[in-house]
């Protein structure tokens, strides 16, 4: 009885401690032994709404030739640079680790055959008004968000990959090796389907734009626009209606969230 209680006096002490240092900058421990608190942006306290709807321009007359810089801070983001691959060295290994590796944005490069005009465009999921990848998954772990954002639940995603088949994009990706390292903010598990999702985490608590959009404008390309597709007076409609621009595959009739310039 007496250890119980000797415990109970701990274990509230321990959370009075952990409360304190919860809302102050630094709490000593010991001496010379600091614990800082990191300052963060205040996570999101109402429900999603459908009042603004996520989207992007991408401009590919600003995509500079061997610019990987949005592939990048995408990567870093969202953990994917923390991918390791199986071990093996030889080539064949080392292709079929290019294809399997998750990957959320891929640069390609399409070409017009009445004009000869060549495009490079950062492709990634559309984030669909009308989501083929919703339409077929068995188990509803494919969603679109009311604000427009397609994304994957990986606690019901049971790998079947039909979505990967219905997305006209290949912008989904397969987890096929076990993940040993992941960022708290993008879980990942051997098993499951994923893709862009908009920097979901960023959306939800209140940083205005994208890790991709950041970087392009870090390198002064400013390529990439990320904005509410909803909002006349923002500056990705402001863009919009100057720019001409267009959707890919527009004859599937999706309502892409992401548009094109300069295709």
């Amino acid at each position: 009885m007496t250890t119980n209680k000797h415990k109970e006096r701990v274990d509230t002490s321990r959370r009075g401690f952990l409360g304190a240092a919860a809302v102050v900058t630094t709490v000593t421990v010991a001496p010379g032994v600091v614990l800082h608190r990191l300052a963060v942006a205040e996570p999101r306290s109402e429900a999603v709404t459908s009042d603004v709807r996520w989207g992007m321009l991408i401009d590919s007359t600003k995509c500079a030739e061997g610019c990987d810089a949005c592939v990048t801070a995408c990567n870093r983001e969202n953990g994917l640079d923390l991918q390791k691959q199986p071990k093996g060295e030889d080539a064949d290994q080392q292709k079929k680790w290019d294809r399997q590796a998750a990957k959320w944005i891929r640069i390609v490069k399409v070409k017009d055959n009445l004009t000869g005009h060549e495009s490079r465009l950062p492709m990634m999921c559309q984030h669909c008004e009308h989501p083929p990848c919703v339409d077929v998954c068995p188990t509803g772990a494919s969603f679109k968000r009311a604000d427009g954002i397609v994304m994957v639940d990986r606690h019901t995603c049971i790998g079947c990959r039909y979505c990967m088949m219905a997305c006209p994009y290949k912008a989904r990706s397969f987890i096929h090796e076990t993940v040993d390292t992941k960022l708290t903010r993008a879980p990942r598990g051997k098993g499951c389907v994923e893709s862009c999702n908009l920097c979901v985490h960023r959306r939800d608590n209140g940083t205005p734009s994208t890790a991709c959009a950041d970087a392009c404008a870090a390198q002064g390309q400013g390529a990439i626009l990320f904005g509410d597709l909803k909002d006349p007076e923002g500056p990705l409609m402001k863009k919009l209606t100057t720019l001409s621009s267009r959707q890919i595959r527009e004859d599937l009739a999706l309502d892409t969230g992401v548009r094109y310039a300069g295709v």
